[in-house]
């Protein structure tokens, strides 16, 4: 007989076996396979006793950040070279410098923000396929245009998405 808990938030505690099977294959809800060679398949890590009467439903189910980040549209600038400090104070990271020199689409090495040349957009746009897109979509992970830089890429704290008060954070 199924049990309520209120954790569960007041429904029954029981799971159809293909689903709670199929939640627990795969690695995140937006991607299948593994992201690092180390890493276990969630079929392979999630096994034992521990997980023996676990409701899979009920379990965190965090999107994989590296398919976001390939939703992030290209910031287009004319500078060579393009620092990015993810936002700066707590919510960033240490300030690196990206060269946007090469006909090629150039990511932070940190946040995976990514950055390219307006001298190399013809170039980029020829390409049968890029890793990130070109121009602003409506997909879910993306970023509104009116959040992102209007082609003067500087910093990351220039981008209004990155302060709680939708103001850009100061340099220090």
């Amino acid at each position: 007989m199924p049990t309520s808990s209120e954790g569960s938030f007041d429904k029954a505690l029981q799971e159809n076996p293909e689903d709670g099977e199929k939640m627990r294959v795969m690695q995140a809800p937006n991607k299948s396979g593994v992201w690092s060679r180390s890493q276990q398949p969630r079929e392979r890590a999630m096994v034992g006793p521990r997980f023996e009467q676990t409701i899979m439903e009920d379990q965190p189910r965090p999107l994989s950040a590296m398919e976001l980040i390939h939703q992030q549209p290209v910031r287009w600038t004319k500078n060579k070279v393009v620092s990015c400090d993810g936002g700066g104070g707590p919510l960033g990271h240490p300030r690196i410098f990206i060269n946007t020199d090469k006909p090629q689409i150039a990511s932070c090495t940190y946040c995976g923000v990514p950055y390219a040349n307006n001298r190399h957009r013809k170039h980029l746009e020829s390409l049968p396929a890029t890793p990130f897109p070109l121009e602003p979509t409506n997909a879910a992970g993306a970023l509104p245009p009116s959040h992102l830089m209007s082609g003067g890429a500087k910093t990351g704290s220039t981008e209004p998405y990155q302060s709680n008060t939708g103001k850009p954070l100061e340099q220090r």
